[in-house]
């Protein structure tokens, strides 16, 4: 791993070298920062070279940050308001025989049984609920993946698995190495906005970086992409 300074910003990137004459430089979906080299440049030129697109790739991994998932903190009780897909339900938690998490007219229900300790019910309520996020979101990925996959008969991806890992600063990921990484906040958007992010991390398995080609690619796969990434930016707002 090599590195220059850009301004108050370190930008981190790897080099490999084939027997290319020039150099690429790519801007990964996971920010990093991948250079193609020739396999006699030196290094210090392509640190200059790297120092020299230090403002479009800042402003490349700066897209990210978009994608941050802006949840404000809860308590855990009743009368919050909560999100799953795209609609906000009241949480209402009560005793019950069982512990549980339920949609019904409106309100996620959460049952506690009642020997549970009183000064623990918001952590206990915390981690019904997160189980039951996790649950469904995995369910419903898989589904719009499998939906997604269809769009991309023609670029013959083949089937894709994906991993659900909460994400500080993004929804969605496509590592350098191809895996697609979904954040289970996900699940609290409508489908169209989970289509979005899928299909753009999809169109990312073929194009690296947001340049013309992956915007006219998004675009031919999801039409009306841009309103559904408007939605999601608003959602959690």
């Amino acid at each position: 791993m090599h590195s220059v300074q850009y301004g108050s910003r370190t930008i981190d990137f790897k080099i490999t070298r084939t027997a290319r004459k020039t150099l690429a430089i790519e801007v990964h979906p996971d920010s990093s920062v991948q250079l193609i080299a020739p396999q006699n440049a030196p290094l210090e030129e392509l640190k200059s070279r790297v120092a020299h697109r230090g403002k479009w790739i800042v402003k490349q991994q700066a897209y990210f940050e978009t994608f941050l998932p802006a949840t404000p903190i809860r308590g855990y009780v009743s009368g919050e308001t909560h999100y799953y897909l795209g609609r906000r339900y009241m949480l209402k938690v009560k005793e019950a025989d069982e512990n549980s998490v339920k949609l019904k007219a409106g309100e996620i229900v959460v049952t506690l049984k009642p020997n549970d300790e009183e000064n623990r019910k918001h952590e206990i309520v915390k981690r019904l609920l997160t189980a039951w996020y996790y649950t469904h979101a995995k369910r419903k990925f898989q589904e719009v993946m499998a939906l997604s996959l269809n769009k991309f008969s023609a670029e013959k991806i083949e089937r894709q698995s994906f991993e659900i890992k909460r994400m500080k600063l993004r929804w969605g990921s496509c590592t350098s190495e191809g895996k697609i990484i979904l954040n289970p906040e996900l699940i609290k958007a409508n489908s169209k906005c989970i289509e979005y992010v899928i299909i753009h991390e999809l169109c990312h398995l073929i194009i690296a970086s947001h340049n013309k080609e992956f915007y006219k690619l998004l675009t031919e796969k999801m039409p009306d992409w841009e309103k559904w990434k408007d939605r999601l930016e608003k959602l959690m707002a």
